[in-house]
């Protein structure tokens, strides 16, 4: 009776009430209404196709769903801003990262949430399971374990494999740098970059600028700024020392951000407006942590001229939805055994030129619904993925 009740008291709440059932369902593809259309469909029709796939493997790109088909694989170590909440409870998440990668790519997924958390553990059960699917999201797997799990299935697999709180961030991020660069009259090369947290997401941002050509960036994690020499790195942190922070910035973000030209929050930790009002004239801030930014909006815009969020009730959110249902699309497009460098760096500058001569200082991003989006990023993926010799057609 409790549980009844229980049950009843939370489908007031409507996003309980849309959860309801789960959100997804498999639909097939073909009616099998007579006896003709099972023996099609199943035996005995069914075991000529396998017999052909048997003998020439690459037909199961074209006689079954596996071309089209996203495994999104999460262990629930670090779920949304809920952190390390278990496989069950990450299932909402996992189901929605689905839901978008239909709606916005039409790119079937399965939500995968492993009872597992080793990385060993991690990249045996994928590759145990990749002959079923296309491509590889990982989601919302903790670092540093997220960096290795990601590195051995690249390795391993001949299909893509995508982080996308690593991949799909930056290529976002990097995006809407260029235009607000644009918007006030210089180039990445221009900048000197202040990133706040050495997770998942800061470092593959961190990367990304620098392959996209950033004049510096420094890092910080809860410890001050990263740099050579600081003692106690992760093996993570010492490769950034190595390719960031060119000008050796010690000691607290506080201090490294006096004279910045750009703010990246990619944590939780609130910076002081008195810390803002340092940065150079024509700052650009990206406080992306949710829900609390680690600068308000309000306060960023006193001192920046251009503001971006994580959050979607401000201008400029930088939400990922922007990145990976293209990129999957585009490489799976593509047959793409890989996807590289520079195909995130495609995507990004697709996402980019699609803001165009509108640009302005609430418009950096195109929006998440424009329908421009998927078509212009997958095509710009799926041409690099040719170009850089990874596509199979």
């Amino acid at each position: 009776m409790t549980t009844v009740s229980r049950s009843q008291n939370l489908d007031e709440d409507p996003a309980f009430a849309l959860h309801r059932g789960g959100k997804l369902h498999v639909t097939s593809s073909v009616d099998v209404h007579d006896h003709e259309g099972l023996s099609l469909a199943y035996t005995p029709g069914v075991a000529r196709v396998c017999d052909a796939i048997a003998e020439t493997p690459e037909l199961v790109e074209t006689y079954t769903w596996k071309s089209n088909l996203v495994a999104v694989v999460t262990d629930g170590t670090a779920v949304l801003g809920l952190g390390d909440i278990g496989p069950e409870a990450s299932l909402p998440v996992m189901e929605g990262k689905s839901l978008l990668f239909k709606q916005f790519g039409d790119v079937d997924s399965v939500p995968i949430a492993l009872g597992c958390t080793g990385v060993d553990e991690i990249v045996e059960t994928v590759v145990r399971m990749a002959p079923s699917f296309g491509g590889i999201n990982l989601e919302d797997i903790s670092a540093p374990r997220c960096f290795e799990i990601e590195r051995r299935l690249r390795e391993r697999l001949d299909i893509p494999v995508f982080h996308d709180d690593q991949h799909g961030t930056a290529i976002v991020t990097v995006a809407a740098l260029r235009n607000a660069a644009r918007l006030t009259g210089r180039t990445l090369g221009d900048l000197r970059v202040v990133v706040s947290g050495a997770g998942a997401a800061g470092v593959a941002v961190t990367k990304m600028l620098l392959d996209g050509g950033i004049g510096d960036i420094a890092v910080a994690d809860s410890k001050g700024m990263i740099h050579d020499g600081r003692e106690g790195l992760t093996a993570v942190k010492q490769e950034l020392a190595s390719i960031s922070n060119k000008v050796g910035l010690s000691g607290s973000i506080e201090s490294a951000l006096e004279g910045a030209d750009v703010f990246i929050g990619l944590s939780a930790g609130e910076v002081p407006e008195s810390v803002v009002s340092t940065m150079a004239e024509n700052a650009v801030i990206f406080a992306m942590a949710n829900p609390n930014p680690e600068v308000h909006p309000d306060v960023a815009r006193k001192y920046a001229s251009v503001v971006a969020t994580g959050r979607s009730d401000f201008p400029n959110q930088i939400n990922n939805v922007l990145a990976f249902p293209g990129v999957f699309r585009g490489a799976l497009d593509a047959g793409a055994t890989d996807i590289t460098e520079n195909m995130k760096l495609a995507a990004a500058t697709a996402l980019a030129d699609l803001v165009g001569d509108d640009l302005a200082a609430d418009y950096i991003l195109p929006s998440s619904f424009d329908e421009r989006v998927v078509p212009a990023v997958s095509a710009a993926v799926a041409a690099q993925a040719r170009e850089d010799g990874v596509a199979r057609r």
